[in-house]
C-alpha cells in the first residue's frame, strides 16, 4: 500500500494520455476522409495516425488499464465502494472498445476500404468525451447518479443517430477488387 499513491498518480497520467490519443486520432481520420484526393496530405496524416496509436494512444492504454489492475489488487476493498466503481469498469470497457475500433478504422483508411465519411468521424470523436465525462463523474463522486447518467445515454443515442446518417457508401469497386483478389488466392 505504501506505493498505492504513486501507482494512482501514474493511472490519471496514462489516462490523461490516453484521451489526448483517443480525442485527437478520429480528429485525423476527418482530415484523412476529406483529403483523399491529395495524396501527398494523406500520407503525411497516415503517418501521423500510426504514430499516435501506436506510440501514445495503446501504450497509454495498456498503462490505464494495467495500473488500474494494480490499483485493485493492492486495495481489493474498491469493489466494496460502490456502484461507481462497477459503473466506471463498464464505461473503461466501452473506452477500450473505442480504442479498438479506432484502429480499426486506421487501417481501413490506410487501405482505401474505409466506409465512413468525415462527418461520421466528427460525431465519432465524441464517445470519449462522453465517457471520459462519465468516468471522471463516478470517481469524483463516488455514485452513479442516474439523471446525469439517463442524459449521457441520451446523448450518446442522439450520436449514434448521427452516425448512422452520415455512413458513406462503401466504394465498389475496391470491393470488388478485394474479392476478385481473395478468389486469386484461393485458387493457389
Amino acid at each position: 500500500m505504501e506505493y498505492y499513491q504513486y501507482i494512482l498518480i501514474f493511472h490519471i497520467m496514462s489516462f490523461m494520455s490516453w484521451m489526448a490519443g483517443l480525442f485527437y486520432l478520429p480528429r485525423l481520420f476527418v482530415y484523412h476522409e476529406e483529403h483523399l484526393d491529395k495524396p501527398d496530405f494523406k500520407k503525411v496524416v497516415e503517418i501521423q495516425e500510426y504514430k499516435l496509436y501506436k506510440y501514445i494512444d495503446a501504450p497509454a492504454m495498456i498503462a490505464t488499464v494495467l495500473s488500474g489492475v494494480t490499483m485493485f489488487v493492492l486495495n481489493p476493498a474498491l469493489f466494496e465502494s460502490g456502484m461507481w466503481v462497477y459503473a466506471k469498469i463498464i464505461a473503461v470497457i466501452a473506452l477500450i472498445g473505442y480504442d479498438l475500433s479506432m484502429n480499426h478504422y486506421r487501417k481501413q483508411l490506410l487501405l482505401d476500404t474505409c466506409t465512413k465519411s468525415g462527418k461520421f468521424f466528427r460525431a465519432y470523436n465524441e464517445f470519449p468525451t462522453l465517457l471520459s465525462i462519465l468516468i471522471v463523474t463516478y470517481v469524483v463522486l463516488k455514485s452513479v447518479p442516474v439523471i446525469f447518467t439517463v442524459l449521457m445515454l441520451i446523448v450518446f443515442a442522439i450520436i449514434v443517430f448521427v452516425l448512422f446518417k452520415h455512413a458513406k457508401a462503401p466504394n465498389l469497386k475496391v470491393a470488388e477488387e478485394e474479392r476478385l483478389e481473395l478468389k486469386r488466392d484461393e485458387a493457389f
